[in-house]
């Protein structure tokens, strides 16, 4: 009998991995002060050589922060940490205090500016409403350092800072005219809850021209609520002191879903979370780079058979102008 006809089993056969659906929300990652501010640094690298002084985190995210230092950047949080070696040193994209360009000008330091345009819209809005008369109600979260910068655009006691509903219930202004300005990065839904509540108290409250939070954090919230019944986990990709990471997590929970967790990169992320679950999602801050969403869906692939779908509800074109001594060619020095 020909004894190879029916040959064993050898038990070696690769098991098969479960089904998971990942629905990419869209847009995510980067917008476009980020990309800008990034873009400040690495440009002023090349020019000016290392090292470049950074005040602050450029952005919120240390995979971002390490890749720089890797180029030559110093990150430091005060301008008295910096030598005088004529060196440039650029302001984060959350915006500074103007005591802080007056300290740099005091000593004569060479400074680049990576205020988002956007962060800069809020400061020219509560200067103007401060300038007609008006105590400023900032709607935002104490100590973030873009609520420090636009408090110190005015003078101490010109603005008072209202963090939440039960804030704006009991905040008590000094008497005349208000006007409102807001975070770039609050949650889109607990903002108009604080107005609501604002309005009813002060119906002659003035809003800005134009909506305070930016466009990349209202399309990232929407984007998370488009997914977040169909899923039943939703990965946020972000860091725990970025904003608007950490908003987007609280919206897809509020927005249905069972479930939703912050993670830094793929190396931080359980793919044991999505055991027997069919559909989860996945969304990024506006300060993290699609190659941490990609680690995470390859975390995924090692345990699942992933089946991807992107769920897109905005596009986003936008790209800001860079400073002006990045924007011009330098002149060549004749020896």
């Amino acid at each position: 009998m020909d004894q190879t006809a029916n040959p064993r089993p050898t038990g070696l056969q690769t098991p098969t991995k479960p089904p998971l659906t990942v629905l990419l929300a869209g847009p995510r990652g980067f917008c476009a002060g980020v990309d800008r501010a990034i873009k400040i640094v690495e440009l002023a690298i090349e020019r000016y050589g290392t090292p470049v002084y950074v005040r602050h985190e450029i952005v919120h995210n240390r995979f971002v922060v390490e890749g720089l230092q890797a180029k030559g950047a110093v990150f430091v949080e005060e301008l008295d940490e910096i030598p005088d070696d004529g060196q440039p040193v650029i302001f984060s994209a959350h915006g500074v205090p103007r005591s802080v360009p007056a300290a740099a000008d005091a000593r004569r330091m060479l400074y680049l500016d990576a205020t988002c345009p956007l962060v800069s819209k809020v400061h020219r809005e509560a200067e103007r409403h401060f300038a007609g008369g008006s105590h400023i109600l900032l709607i935002g979260h104490a100590g973030h350092p873009e609520v420090v910068g636009t408090m110190g655009q005015l003078p101490p006691g010109a603005v008072t800072l209202v963090e939440d509903a039960e804030q704006a219930a009991t905040v008590q202004p000094p008497p005349g005219p208000l006007a409102y300005a807001t975070q770039t990065t609050l949650s889109v839904d607990d903002t108009a809850e604080v107005l609501d509540v604002l309005r009813r108290r002060f119906p002659d409250l003035s809003a800005p021209v134009k909506e305070d939070i930016c466009y990349a954090t209202t399309n990232r919230q929407a984007a998370v609520k488009a997914i977040a019944e169909r899923c039943e986990l939703i990965v946020v990709v972000g860091a725990a002191n970025s904003s608007n990471s950490v908003r987007l997590r609280e919206v897809a929970e509020r927005a249905g879903c069972p479930r939703a967790v912050l993670v830094p990169r793929g190396r931080d992320f359980d793919p044991a979370l999505a055991d027997g679950l069919r559909t989860i999602g996945i969304s990024a801050g506006a300060s993290a780079p699609e190659v941490l969403v990609e680690e995470v869906v390859a975390r995924l692939r090692e345990r699942f058979d992933v089946t991807i779908e992107d769920v897109t509800v905005a596009e986003e074109k936008i790209i800001f102008n860079l400073p002006r001594p990045l924007r011009t060619p330098r002149t060549a020095t004749v020896e």
